[in-house]
This record gives C-alpha cells, sequence and structure tokens, in this order.
C-alpha cells in the first residue's frame, strides 16, 4: 500500500521552520545581525544628516544584501544535500521541499537585516521624523533584494550538481548585476547618446533588481541628480505614485519568477 503523502502547505511550513530555526543557529546569522545593528548605530547616532545615513546605508545594503542572500543561498543548499534527499525519499512534493528551505533561509536574513536596522531606528526615534518612510523604503528594499538573490542562488545550485561550479557561478551572477551590468549600461548610453534613450533607460533599471532598489531609494530622497543626466527621466517616471506602484511590481516578478522556476526545475530534476 503506498505512503500517504503529507499535505503540500504544511510539510512546506514545516521544512520552512527547520531551515529557519537551522539558520538562526549559525553564528554568521547572529554576525550579520550584528553588523547591521553596530552599522545602525553607528549612523543614527554619529550623524546629523538623516538623509546622509539612509544614502551610506543604501550603498551598503545595495551590494551586501545581494551578495549575502547569493552566498547564504547557495552554501545552505549544498550543505544541507543529504537532508534534502532524505526528504525527497518521503512523500512530499519536491516544491514544498525546495521552496521551503528558499523560504526558510531568506527569511532569516530578511529578520536579521530588519531587526538588525530596526532596533537602532526604534531607539533613535525616527517615528517621530518624516525619515521614517526613507528608512522603511530601504529595508523593504532590502528584504526585496534578499528574496531576489537567494531564490536565484538556489536555481543556479539545484542546476549544478557540482558545488564549486555552482558556488562560481552564483558569485559571477551577482558581480555581473551588481558591477558589470551598470558599466554596460553607462557604455551603451555613452556609444548611442545621439538617439532617445528614456525607453531603454527605463527597461534597462527595471531588468536589475539593483538598480531598481537604488533608483527607488535615490528619488525617494529627491536627489536624482547622483543618477546623471538620465535623472530627469527616472524621476519623471519613477517619482510619481503610478511609477513606485510599478516599479515595486517589477520587484514582485523578480521575486516570483526564479521560485516559479525553482519549482519547475525541481519538479523535473533527476536526483
Amino acid at each position: 500500500m503506498p505512503s500517504r503523502q503529507y499535505h503540500p502547505i504544511k510539510a512546506m511550513i514545516k521544512i520552512l521552520k527547520y531551515s529557519f530555526y537551522d539558520l538562526m543557529r549559525s553564528r554568521w546569522s547572529y554576525v550579520y545581525f550584528l553588523f547591521y545593528l553596530l552599522l545602525g548605530f553607528v549612523l543614527l547616532f554619529l550623524n546629523n544628516d538623516l538623509s546622509k545615513a539612509v544614502i551610506t546605508l543604501m550603498n551598503v545594503i545595495i551590494v551586501l544584501v545581494p551578495l549575502i542572500g547569493t552566498i547564504f543561498g547557495v552554501m545552505y543548499f549544498y550543505n544541507s544535500k543529504e537532508f534534502t534527499e532524505l526528504l525527497l525519499a518521503q512523500p512530499i512534493k519536491r516544491s514544498s521541499i525546495f521552496i521551503g528551505q528558499y523560504l526558510g533561509v531568506a527569511g532569516s536574513l530578511s529578520m536579521s537585516l530588519v531587526l538588525g536596522l530596526g532596533i537602532p531606528f526604534v531607539i533613535y526615534g525616527l517615528f517621530e521624523s518624516n525619515a521614517i518612510w526613507d528608512f522603511s523604503l530601504l529595508l523593504i528594499t532590502g528584504a526585496f533584494l534578499t528574496l531576489i538573490f537567494t531564490a536565484l542562488s538556489f536555481n543556479i545550485a539545484l542546476s549544478n550538481e557540482n558545488k564549486i561550479k555552482g558556488f562560481g557561478y552564483a558569485v559571477l551572477m551577482w558581480l555581473f548585476l551588481a558591477v558589470i551590468y551598470d558599466g554596460l549600461f553607462l557604455m551603451s548610453l555613452i556609444v548611442f547618446e545621439q538617439y532617445p534613450l528614456d525607453s531603454f533607460s527605463l527597461a534597462a533599471t527595471m531588468f536589475n533588481p539593483i538598480d531598481l532598489s537604488r533608483t527607488l531609494i535615490l528619488l525617494k530622497l529627491d536627489i536624482s541628480a547622483l543618477l546623471g543626466y538620465t535623472g530627469a527621466v527616472f524621476k519623471q517616471f519613477f517619482g510619481t505614485y503610478i511609477g513606485v506602484v510599478i516599479s515595486f511590481v517589477m520587484l514582485g516578478f523578480w521575486t516570483l519568477i526564479p521560485i516559479l522556476r525553482l519549482s519547475f526545475k525541481a519538479k523535473r530534476k533527476d536526483f
């Protein structure tokens, strides 16, 4: 008589809890939390200009959060491979296993980020100032970047059995989106400067979650001049209510599509 299959949602929640608590017991999670806690206290209490503090935090988050999400996602996937194979032998849907693990990892990293920066935020008393909206946007975009890059790293690890190759591809993916993409984007703007590039600039920004997050924060701080000569185009679009909504929808797509691909790949992969 075949074994009864576990309910997909209940199984996913149990795996999520296990992955979450497993990662929270890791000392690196505490190091990640303490880093942002210390950074938040230093910037908020030693800087009289809150806008400069938010910009500094943005520069750190935009680069560090995707990198940490990428590394933690790949490392957790490979380190828990034996446990995953044990789960695959049980009557549990494959999508529940991998999505549960992904949500556990992304949830723990997001919590470390939000609490690490949120505690100094509360103690400093930013609830009484207008900076609450800028700071909240910073935390939201940081959480989105964690979800996005953790999902991308899980996809890369699932597609590569070789640990070294998977880790290398994941770091290369982060390097491309964080550094190389901007260089190619700026080069294209210079080469084709005689052509109208408004639509191209908007599309190129939306196809990179790091650039999209940076643009939203800079425009919310009303310092679009830092975006260069294309700042006026971004200001016109992203500065509107509809533009902000569409930007968050794009970040949502950046999160959802890798999750769907993870579920699709897991169902068809031969373990």
